[in-house]
């Protein structure tokens, strides 16, 4: 379980830093407009995240 876990960290680290790698300003755009959102769109876009992520991974597994 340990092991799953930790792959799925490394797997997020690593699409976590492909933007800022391949396109720096897209990163700071979507910094900025992430900064500018209020809590309620913000909240709502973190839930859709995760829902759609516990979805993918139910197909998947």
């Amino acid at each position: 379980m340990w092991h799953d876990l930790l792959v799925a960290l490394a797997l997020v680290l690593v699409l976590e830093g492909i933007v800022p790698f391949l396109n720096p300003q897209a990163m700071r755009r979507a910094m900025l407009a992430l900064a500018n959102m209020n809590d309620s769109k913000l909240r709502f876009a973190g839930l859709t995240v995760m829902v759609a992520g516990c979805l993918l991974l139910y197909v998947v597994r």
